[in-house]
């Protein structure tokens, strides 16, 4: 039986630093052996945000640690790691560095490859983790800094098809948490508040609804929510406004995904169309 590839992964790109080890199984399926993450909520608490300099200084006192942890978890030893890899951006560069320079370093004192892994690309390929899904497939990636629709056709191969033209939902959300009151990570909270309030009651702004394809945007709706807290004077208009930010933030991703999809299928059918024209030439 030939040795299956064992890769240490450690991201470090905002908040949080982790590391896990992975393998496959005999059918070729990753298989996570290990997964560990250490979260700084309570670091970044009382600011109501990310602070950069903070998030690295905890990163660069828990990475070793983390990386340890998870090989213990994983029961496998050190030699036999094949390659390290670690997140080399986007995300905030101070952060990043802790975790590429901590990467870089154990590999070479392994002996090892070193993979430089692109934090997007680690979003679009991730449904593979624990599907047979096929390329090419869609993607609606949203993270706390990034908003966009991808089609993934291939390992490396990817195409935008629309992305936010300004703020990022994650961003639009934490905002939206801070200004109703809410501590931070906000974004969570918003549906627990959401629940108590009515999702109609206040008419909300759908920037770029019908047109723009399936780009978005969400800073007109930041602004709408900045000037409604202003005359906020219950608990209940609070619980009424995340309801209906909510619900205008799901309108909008339905809208929006189903163009993505229309697009999708028709640069499907168009590539289908390019490679039986491509077929019939090269047999005359």
């Amino acid at each position: 039986m030939s040795k299956k590839t064992l890769i240490l992964g450690i991201e470090s790109s905002c908040d949080e630093t982790a590391a896990s080890l992975i393998t496959e199984n005999e059918q070729g399926t990753p298989v996570v052996l290990s997964n560990i993450i250490s979260s700084q909520i309570d670091i970044h608490k009382e600011f109501g945000g990310v602070v950069p300099e903070l998030a690295a200084r905890s990163h660069i006192e828990k990475i070793d640690w983390i990386v340890q942890k998870a090989i213990d978890d994983s029961r496998c030893k050190i030699e036999e790691i094949d390659a390290i890899a670690a997140t080399a951006g986007p995300g905030l560069i101070v952060c990043l560095s802790v975790g590429l320079s901590f990467g870089k370093a154990f590999a070479l004192s392994l002996n090892k490859p070193f993979i430089a892994v692109n934090h997007l690309e680690g979003h679009a390929l991730s449904p593979k983790l624990n599907s047979k899904l096929d390329y090419p497939y869609l993607v609606l990636l949203i993270s706390g800094g990034h908003s966009q629709f991808l089609s993934v056709q291939g390992l490396g191969k990817y195409k935008r098809l629309g992305t936010t033209i300004d703020d990022a939902l994650g961003e639009a959300f934490d905002k939206t948490a801070k200004l109703l009151g809410i501590e931070f990570p906000g974004g969570p909270q918003i549906e627990i508040l959401a629940k108590k309030g009515d999702p109609n009651k206040y008419d909300l702004p759908k920037p770029i609804f019908n047109k723009g394809g399936c780009n978005l945007s969400f800073a007109g709706l930041k602004t709408s929510i900045l000037k409604i807290t202003k005359n906020i004077k219950t608990d209940q208009e609070k619980f009424d406004l995340a309801a209906s930010f909510q619900k205008t933030v799901e309108d909008i991703l339905y809208k929006k995904t189903k163009i993505a999809f229309d697009e999708f299928e028709k640069r499907k059918r168009n590539k289908r169309k390019k490679i039986c024209s491509s077929r019939r030439r090269s047999c005359k």
